[in-house]
């Protein structure tokens, strides 16, 4: 070893010889190196000693040694590790002087060579894989000593070597252990910066080790050795531990603020358990753990799954902490969500952890009950939120308050806490200082999607509190919203509605829920689809099903007939068939959920989802309702089946024939054909029971017919399955009725259909069915032609008779011909609908002879000369005969369907019809059958679609309603495109006085035309606003009489308030559907083709429409939804909750709004010149519309400022300009309402008593005074108007000047106009406006 001593002296004098340039760095050898590591590792004291004994001798001291070590340390990145490895080898060998050894320099340097050399190692290296350099000891050869010295003279910038030599793992761990040994002697107390740089380092190697390990267990062992080093930190020693733990937690903050990890789980664990554990023995330590989890809330991040993962690593924190350490953060966070946005939306998510995550938040396990625990002062500071002005900061704290609901609700002793402090009863009442249900109700109803889709995820988790009892307010907003243009919320919706039909069998649930789920059957959204089908599968179909068989009672165990009621009866069956059964039953058949039961049975019937189990429940509620009502001992005549049973098992039948028994249809049908109502049918409605609350029971003729034309239909589904010789008795029965002609129409449909699906049962092949069809077909056609004969030729001879007997004949006579009268009419009228109904089912049915009797009775009483040479009645049969009249077009309709050579002469017929009948039940069918005209022949009625349309202004509410349905339809199945007059005319839809045809105008035009057509709004918009206003200075108006009459038709005339605000409405609506790239070239149109052309001349402003036009522009540019803003965009809606994008799509969004800022500043810039010139024109014309164009200005000045200022700094008069015409305005504007104020006041002072003055009073008459205090009043009105005009011309324009407030107006420099006559005094001088000299000017600069 004294060769080795003496080899380490010579090359270290040699060393320390070398000067310590810029340019060249003394340097160790790794030889060197390697030879005092040898010798430090044996421990020898002996051998430590005489090397330290000997530096003197070379010229060397203890210190020299380290800051050479130092030197190499920090510039050979080779072999750095190797020298710290030696320097705390010299600092833990036996009898070394530490305290001259340990130095903060070369503290700091080997905290450096750390740092190095996990940056340069390889990523993912083997498990510790040996070095790939040569072996160290490998023995020079001669001159190897000179050539080491002038080797180890670098050049300070050459680090280039290969990295792959400098790490090694093993001696990495063993350079942590020795570091722990050495924290072990040292104490750095009296060394701050030493101690904060090891904390540092230590706080970012886990990170570097992540990126570079691949083995985990290699990882773990590093993160053990790093919690060693930490752990050995934090004792006394080494200074205050309070402010060591602050500097160890600082450190690890960034670590546990990341994205998960196994960096992020060791600092975490390090916190929660290390220093949790020496918190219980220092209370420094203690309070520097306590007070982190503050630290954290300030440096989260704001994007959502950063702050997720930071609101994960504080409450790792608060749950080990005290319970009144976690109080008192509680606290804190409480007061955080009334600070800034970003703090108070962490504290919400931070409130919601707590309550999910801390035990017993409302202390129901305390013994010491308190009303304001913890968890309810969360809980209010919660709901407080979801209030927030900041709609991000609403939708987390609704979803998060749905979250502790959900979860806090499984324990039923927490429900009545929730239920109080969310000002719920116990009843489910609302407690009127809390409003729970108002709450849910507007942000239902939200502006951003975001929140009403966490409002609906509320109320379905509030669903279990409410006990039964469901505000119908809030219920009709959900149903509302199951109908929202994002398939997101309508998504939402749907569940929170469906969770409160599954929960309540409440009537008014179940009649929401059908009127607001099955109809989503049609949604464009296949997912919606499947989901509405699923439901209706589960909540009606299959709770249906479960209607178990249900036992009758006995006869004489109830009252007598004379005592009993429907409902009485009704009871007693819902006790049979508990769960709301009968009302969903009742529920179905409403005429407005009927149509999409039908297709919902349609779909799942398709699929094979729809189980014989169910038309097995169906039959046996029928049963039993006929089994009770017979123990009873009531007549079997007046019974009727449960509303909704028939209807829905004749439509589940079709796809489970087999499910259904004959025995208990032939039973029914006998029962129900026997002439049970006596009495006529008014309407045909199917169910209902017209004497609910009556006393007794009385046969209800509507449910009667409905329940035969049911079971008509179940018998014609299940026709197939039925045996041959009951089909034909079945079938000739059915003939024979139809025969008649004395049933409701509605039975007349199912009659006909009936006997078309027998026909084919008896007949062997399908030519043979249609020849048993077209035979008892023209037999019906033959007897329908002669009583439709026989009727006109009576009534023609009763006309003709009635010309010649002037005086009145006897009454009984006339009485019974009368009569005799009304009977022929109704089989007129019921054979003319069964040949309609013939025609459907049979369109090759011979109708020649009918067609001529029809055009008669729908000509009848026409002055046309060429059809009163035909024969008929003189007189109209529109007068005398409606309901033929009506069923005589809706049958002759019905033939041109299926004859389309008959249809190419009568379509005219049919539109003249519609323009002039005033019949509304006429028009509503005619509408109908003009729909389905285009269908069929869609070239022949194109040219009548304008016509058509006349009827969206029709004065009935059903005839607009069927007619806005049926467009919308033919045009999503384009059979009718969006052109010419039609776009415009639908827009009238959107303000029309009914609010359901409003509503399916938002739905078409905010959902389906938004999607099909996205830039018909932008091109038709200037259009519209012409035609709305009925203005005809815009190209393309046609000024043809009738053109003018279908314009004011479908125009909202006026200037009135009213008038305004509907149009106003109608173009929002049309600038919701445009994107910004459409909206600023809306905005370039509307100042070009609407503003240029007023001021040019080429719109009229002197005509009233053309004034109506022009504000309604000025109106358009000043609202906000024509404004462009950075976050409107095709994803504007699915932005607002809260999700991080890609880099790319981030790039576009920077890019786009790039470009719309420039398109922005240069629109702007020039819209200005057109609005100054518009303005001396109204000026000059002393306009009513100057004010508009003010208003519009000042409101374009503020949204586009940052534009308008390269333009107005440029032109400091067009500033100073801008700047005093908006104050003069403004000023007027205030001074006209200080105006009025003291005239209202001087108005309530002229009806006020005179006070009572004293005899012995001097002064003015109290008259005087009054009138001294209101022209007080008027002056200081006066004063304050200016005053608030002044403050508001300079907010206006308060950054123009790049930040510096707007000069005031005394320092603007305004132009003198020199006297009419030169040298004439001062007095004599007339000057004239500010404004017209200003004008002048420009004019001259033009």
């Amino acid at each position: 070893m004294e060769e080795t001593i003496a080899r380490i002296l010579t090359e270290l004098e040699e060393i320390n010889q070398i000067p310590n340039t810029q340019n060249q760095t003394p340097l160790i050898s790794r030889s060197t190196l390697l030879d005092l590591h040898s010798l430090l590792s044996t421990n020898d004291p002996d051998l430590v000693s005489q090397l330290f004994d000997d530096l003197p001798s070379k010229s060397l001291s203890p210190s020299s040694l380290t800051n050479l070590l130092s030197f190499t340390m920090d510039s050979a990145p080779s072999y750095s590790l190797l020298a710290s490895k030696v320097y705390l080898s010299l600092l833990l060998s036996p009898n070394s002087p530490v305290f001259t050894l340990f130095t903060p320099i070369s503290f700091l340097s080997f905290l450096r060579s750390l740092r190095r050399a996990f940056k340069n190692c390889p990523s993912a290296q083997p498990e510790e894989s040996p070095p790939s350099h040569a072996p160290p000891n490998r023995k020079r050869k001669g001159g190897g000593r000179a050539r080491g010295a002038r080797g180890n003279v670098r050049g300070s910038g050459d680090c280039s070597e290969e990295a792959s030599d400098t790490f090694d793992m093993k001696q990495v761990f063993k350079v942590f252990e020795m570091l722990v040994s050495v924290l072990g002697l040292i104490h750095l107390d009296r060394f701050p910066d030493s101690l904060k740089s090891l904390v540092q380092t230590f706080g970012e190697i886990p990170l570097m080790a992540m990126e570079k390990f691949g083995n985990p267990s290699s990882f773990n062992r590093l993160m053990d050795l790093c919690s060693r080093v930490l752990s050995e930190v934090l004792r006394s020693e080494h200074g205050e531990l309070a402010n060591t733990a602050a500097e160890v937690l600082k450190a690890l903050s960034p670590l546990i603020l990341m994205v998960k990890s196994q960096a992020r789980s060791f600092a975490l664990g390090f916190v929660t358990k290390r220093m949790t554990g020496l918190g219980n023995e220092s209370d420094g330590v203690k309070k520097a753990v306590v007070n982190f989890p503050r630290y954290l809330a300030q440096k989260a991040p704001e994007k959502a799954e950063p702050r997720a993962l930071a609101v994960d690593s504080i409450m790792e924190v608060v749950k080990v902490m005290d319970f009144e350490d976690q109080i008192g953060y509680m606290d804190y966070v409480l007061k955080m969500t009334q600070g800034k946005a970003n703090l108070r939306l962490l504290g919400v998510d931070l409130i919601a952890m707590m309550l999910m995550s801390l035990r017993d938040p409302f202390g129901v396990d305390s013994d010491v009950k308190t009303k304001d625990y913890w968890g309810t002062k969360c809980l209010e500071a919660l709901i407080t939120r979801c209030s927030d002005l900041s709609a991000g900061i609403r939708a987390r704290a609704l979803s998060s308050l749905a979250q502790v609901v959900g979860f806090l609700s499984s324990d039923d002793r927490n429900k009545g806490i929730l239920k109080d402090v969310m000002g719920l009863s116990e009843g489910g009442e609302e407690r009127p200082q809390c409003g729970m249900n108002d709450l849910l109700k507007n942000r239902c109803m939200d502006d951003k999607a975001a929140v009403r889709k966490a409002a609906l995820l509320l109320v379905t988790k509030l669903i279990s509190l409410l006990d039964g009892c469901f505000d119908g307010i809030l219920l009709k907003t959900v149903g509302m919203a199951c109908s929202d243009p994002l398939v997101s919320i309508r998504k939402a919706a749907i569940s929170a509605l469906s969770e409160a039909f599954r929960t309540f069998s409440d009537e008014s649930v179940t009649t929401e829920w059908l009127h607001s789920v099955p109809r989503l059957i049609t949604d464009n959204e296949s997912s919606i689809q499947e989901e509405c089908e699923n439901l209706f599968l589960e909540l009606v179909l299959d709770r249906v099903s479960r209607a178990g068989p249900a036992c009758a009672p006995k006869k004489g165990s109830v009252s007598p007939e004379s005592y009993l009621t429907t409902k009485s009866l009704e009871g007693e069956l819902e006790l049979l068939f508990p769960g709301g059964i009968l009302i969903l039953l009742k529920g179905i058949c409403d005429g407005e959920v009927t149509p999409w039961v039908k297709k919902l049975c349609t779909s799942l019937g398709k699929k094979k989802r729809l189980k014989p189990k169910i038309a097995a429940a169906l039959q046996n509620i029928i049963k039993t309702s006929e089994s009770i009502w017979l123990s009873h001992s009531m007549p079997i005549e007046k019974w009727t089946a449960p509303a909704g049973a028939w209807f829905l098992l004749s439509e589940v039948s079709v796809y489970l024939s087999k499910a259904v028994e004959w025995e208990f249809l032939h039973h029914h049908w006998q029962l129900l054909d026997k002439p049970g109502s006596k009495g006529k049918l008014q309407s045909p409605l199917l169910q209902g029971n017209a004497n609910e609350d009556g006393e007794g029971v009385e046969s209800n003729s509507v449910a009667w017919a409905g329940d035969r034309v049911f079971l008509l239909q179940t018998i014609s589904n299940v026709s197939m399955e039925l045996p041959a010789e009951p089909a034909a008795d079945l079938a000739h029965n059915l003939l024979k009725r139809v025969e008649k002609f004395n049933m409701h129409s509605t039975e007349v449909n199912a009659h006909v259909k009936a006997l078309r699906r027998l026909c084919k049962v008896k007949s062997l092949n399908p030519e043979e069915a249609d020849q048993l069809v077209m035979r008892w077909g023209q037999q019906l056609l033959s007897k329908a032609h002669e009583i439709l004969e026989k009727y006109i030729s009576d009534d023609k001879e009763a006309n003709n008779n009635n010309s010649f007997f002037t005086p009145p004949r006897s009454g009984s006579r006339k009485g019974k011909q009368a009569a005799r009268a009304s009977r022929l009419l109704s089989k007129t009228v019921t054979a003319v609908y069964t040949v309609g109904s013939l025609v459907v089912v049979c369109p090759a049915a011979d109708v020649s002879s009918i067609v001529p009797l029809l055009y008669t009775v729908v000509t009848s009483g026409n002055s046309d000369p060429k059809l009163n040479k035909l024969p008929g009645p003189k007189v109209s049969l529109k007068q005398t005969a409606p309901s033929l009249y009506i069923q005589a077009w809706l049958t002759l309709g019905k033939i041109c369907l299926a004859d389309g050579k008959l249809a190419k002469s009568y379509i005219p017929l049919f539109v003249q019809e519609l323009e002039k009948s005033d019949c509304a039940a006429l028009r509503n069918n005619l509408v109908v059958m003009m729909a389905d005209f285009c269908v069929r022949y869609t070239a022949l009625v194109d040219c009548y679609i304008a016509k058509i349309t006349k009827c969206l202004r029709d004065p009935c509410e059903l005839v607009r309603r069927q007619t806005f349905i049926l467009l919308s339809r033919l045009l999503q199945r384009d059979y009718v495109k969006w052109r010419g007059v039609l776009f415009l005319r639908f827009l009238l839809c959107l303000v029309d006085d009914s609010e359901k045809i409003r509503q399916l105008a938002d739905f078409l035009f905010g959902n389906i035309l938004k999607a099909k057509a996205p830039l018909l709004a932008y091109n038709s918009f200037i259009e519209a606003i012409y035609v709305l206003n009925d203005c005809h200075a815009h190209n393309g108006h046609n000024d043809s009489k009738n053109s003018r009459t279908e314009s004011r038709l479908f125009s909202i005339r006026g200037n009135d308030e009213r008038s305004r605000t509907k149009r106003m409405r109608i173009y929002v609506c049309l600038l919701k559907q445009m994107a910004p790239e459409h909206l600023l070239a809306t905005f370039a149109k509307l100042c070009a083709e609407i503003l240029a052309a007023a001021s040019d001349g080429m719109l009229n402003i002197d005509d009233i429409t053309g004034q109506s036009v022009l504000q309604d522009a000025f109106q358009i540019l000043a609202c906000k939804e024509i404004r462009v803003s950075s976050h409107r965009g095709a994803g504007s809606d699915s932005a607002e909750v809260e999700e991080d994008g890609d880099s790319s799509a981030s790039a576009a969004a920077a890019k786009g709004r790039a470009l719309t800022q420039a398109v922005r500043k240069g629109l702007i810039q020039n819209t200005i010149p057109i609005f100054i010139e518009l303005k001396r024109l109204l000026e000059n014309n002393n306009s009513p519309l100057t004010g508009s164009l003010m208003e519009c200005l000042r409101v374009l000045l503020k949204d586009y400022k940052n534009e308008i200022d390269d333009m107005l700094v440029a032109d400091k008069q067009l500033q100073k300009e801008l700047i005093y015409d908006i104050q003069k305005y403004e000023s007027a504007k205030a001074r006209t309402t200080a105006a009025e104020a003291v005239a209202g006041m001087q108005n309530q002072g002229v009806y006020r008593s005179p006070p009572c003055v004293p005899k012995a009073a001097t002064g003015a008459h109290p008259e005087n005074k009054m009138n001294q205090k209101l022209s007080s009043d008027s002056k200081v009105a006066s004063a304050i108007a200016d005053a608030a005009a002044e403050a508001t011309a300079r907010s206006v324009l308060r950054e123009v000047n790049k930040g510096a407030m707007t000069p005031p107006l005394k320092a603007i420099n305004m132009p003198k106009l020199k006297s009419n006559q030169a040298g004439s005094s001062a007095k004599n001088d007339r000057s004239l406006d500010v404004l017209e000299s200003l004008r002048r000017r420009i004019d001259d600069e033009n």
